[in-house]
C-alpha cells in the first residue's frame, strides 16, 4: 500500500484585515452569483470561471475569491483529521460541507486553477505572525500567473478565528502576494518553494531576518521548479528531503515533515522495487512456459523436425528470457523487510532453472553439431521444470 504521510494545518487566530481590491469588485460580484449547479466539483467551478474570465490574472481571482467566501474555517474538527483521506476525498467533503481547515483551503483553490491550464501548486510549512511562530504546520499556495510566482492563503484570507469561533471577512492581504514579502510570515519546509533567488533559513525566519540577502549564494529557483517537474518521484522526494534538512531542523514541526519524506520516499522506493519484481515474475513465468514447450519437443525426439536455426531459436529465447530476469532482480533496489524472503527466494528460483535452460542450450548445440545420423542416438528422457517425468 502506498502511505502518503500527512501533518497538521493551522489557522492562526487573528489576522488583519482588507477590503476589496480596486479592479475586483466585478469579478468578485459575478463569483458570489455562481449558479449552485456549477458548484458541485471543482472541474464546474472551472468551466464557470472560464466562460466568464479571459486572463489567468482574472481567473485566479475568481478561484481565490471563490475558495476564501465559500469555505468555512472547522474550527470545532482543526484537530481531528483524516489524514488517510485522498487530495480528491478531501475537495469533495469541502464542497459538499463547505467547512475545513487549512489544506481543505489549499486543495481546493489549486485544483480550480490547475483545471484551468494554471500552473499552481500547495504548499506547506509553518508561519508566525505578531513575533509568535505558530505551533501547528500550516498550507497554502503558489501559481505563475504572466511568467511570475505569486503567493496565496485562502485560508487566511478567509477570515479569522477569535475565542474558538471562526469570524467570515474576506482578507486580500494574502491574495497574490509577492514572495518577498509572504516569507515574513510563511515559510515553507522546503526552501525550493519561497520562490526566493536568496532563500531565508528558518533560524532567520525565527530571528525575524527576512530581508533578501545578496551575499548568500544565488539560487535559480525557476530552473530548480522545471528540474524538479521533470524528476521522477523517488528523486522529488530525496532532494526535498535534502533541501528540508539544510535549511535547518529547527522544531518539531520541521522534523517531523523531514522524517515524513524520508518514510514517503522508503514507501515508494518499496512500491517502485515491487512493480519491478512483478514485472520479473511475469517475464519468468513466461520463460517457464517456452523453457517446458522446448523439454516437451524434445522428450518427443525433436518431432516434427524444424529446422536447426528455429530449434536453436527454441532455447535461447527462454534463456535470454531468464538471463534477463536475473540481471534485473539485481537491480530492482530496497524493498522492505516482509519482502526480503520472497525476493531471496526468486533469486534461488531463477538462477535454478536458467542452470537447467543453459543445460538445454548446451545440448542443442552438440545436437546441431552432429550429423543426422549421430543425433538419433543423443536422445534419454529429460524432466519438465519443475516436475520429474516418471
Amino acid at each position: 500500500m502506498k502511505n502518503i504521510f500527512l501533518f497538521f494545518f493551522f489557522l492562526i487566530s487573528f489576522i488583519s484585515f482588507g477590503q476589496t481590491l480596486n479592479g475586483y469588485a466585478v469579478i468578485d460580484a459575478k463569483m458570489a452569483a455562481i449558479p449552485a449547479a456549477s458548484i458541485t466539483s471543482t472541474t464546474e467551478i472551472a468551466k464557470y470561471i472560464e466562460s466568464n474570465f479571459k486572463t489567468d490574472s482574472d481567473r485566479v481571482r475568481a478561484s481565490f475569491y471563490w475558495t476564501a467566501s465559500t469555505i468555512s474555517y472547522d474550527v470545532a474538527n482543526m484537530f481531528d483529521i483524516d489524514y488517510n483521506n485522498t487530495i480528491q476525498e478531501k475537495i469533495s467533503g469541502t464542497l459538499k460541507s463547505k467547512k475545513g481547515v487549512c489544506i481543505h483551503y489549499a486543495e481546493i483553490f489549486n485544483d480550480i486553477n490547475s483545471k484551468m491550464g494554471i500552473q499552481s501548486y500547495v504548499i506547506d510549512g509553518y508561519t508566525k505572525k505578531e513575533g509568535r511562530v505558530a505551533d501547528l504546520a500550516h498550507a497554502w499556495n503558489a501559481a505563475r500567473i504572466d511568467n511570475k510566482w505569486y503567493l496565496f492563503d485562502p485560508t487566511w484570507g478567509s477570515g479569522y478565528v477569535d475565542k474558538e469561533k471562526f469570524f467570515k471577512k474576506l482578507n486580500n492581504s494574502y491574495f497574490k502576494v509577492d514572495p518577498a514579502k509572504m516569507i515574513v510570515s510563511h515559510i515553507p519546509f522546503d526552501y525550493l518553494w519561497q520562490f526566493l533567488n536568496y532563500p531565508i533559513t528558518n533560524v532567520e525566519f525565527y530571528a525575524g531576518k527576512t530581508q533578501i540577502n545578496k551575499a548568500k549564494k544565488y539560487f535559480d529557483f525557476e530552473k530548480e521548479i522545471e528540474k524538479h517537474i521533470t524528476l521522477s518521484e523517488v528523486d522529488q522526494l530525496f532532494e526535498s528531503a535534502d533541501r528540508i534538512q539544510k535549511n535547518g531542523l529547527k522544531n518539531g514541526m520541521i522534523v517531523e515533515r523531514y522524517q515524513g519524506k524520508k518514510s514517503q520516499l522508503a514507501t515508494v522506493r518499496n512500491n517502485n522495487s515491487i512493480d519491478k519484481l512483478n514485472a520479473i515474475v511475469n517475464e519468468m513465468n513466461e520463460a517457464v512456459v517456452l523453457l517446458n514447450d522446448f523439454i516437451f519437443y524434445r522428450n518427443n525426439k525433436f518431432k516434427p523436425v524444424i529446422p536447426d536455426d528455429q530449434l536453436s531459436t527454441m532455447i535461447q529465447l527462454p534463456k535470454q528470457k531468464l538471463t534477463k530476469c536475473l540481471d534485473d532482480i539485481y537491480k530492482v533496489g530496497s524493498v522492505n523487510k516482509e519482502n526480503e524472503a520472497q525476493v531471496s527466494g526468486m533469486k534461488k528460483s531463477i538462477a535454478s532453472t536458467l542452470a537447467q535452460a543453459e543445460e538445454h542450450s548446451e545440448f542443442v548445440k552438440a545436437y546441431l553439431s552432429k550429423s543426422k545420423l549421430v543425433r538419433k542416438t543423443m536422445f534419454s528422457k529429460a524432466s519438465w521444470f519443475g516436475i520429474p517425468l516418471k
